[in-house]
């Protein structure tokens, strides 16, 4: 699941880990019951903090937390106009998803 500060569909079964970008506030639709693997944060005009996404209350039980899977987007990368914040946005999401994944 990626989602941008509202709910999102998921798969079920193997395939339902979940990718989170919280670009709202954390834990605003129950981030922690939905354990992700990966946190992808991006503020507009600020810097991520992960910090910050480990605080409110049941987040330290949230595997990304637990394993400090908290990664950074830049905005300006996936709010640029025009197709760059497809091929830039994409190219550093992918980047970081493999990250991740090497360290799993």
């Amino acid at each position: 699941m990626i989602g941008s500060g509202q709910p999102q569909s998921s798969q079920t079964g193997a395939a339902s880990r979940q990718v989170h970008s919280p670009l709202a506030q954390a834990g605003s639709f129950n981030t922690h019951a939905r354990e992700p693997d990966l946190i992808i944060g991006s503020w507009c005009g600020k810097k991520f903090r992960p910090e910050r996404v480990a605080t409110p209350a049941g987040f330290d039980r949230i595997p990304a937390v637990r394993h400090e899977d908290l990664y950074e987007i830049k905005s300006s990368l996936i709010l640029q106009p025009g197709p760059a914040a497809l091929t830039d946005g994409l190219a550093e999401l992918q980047r970081i998803i493999e990250q991740w994944a090497i360290r799993r």
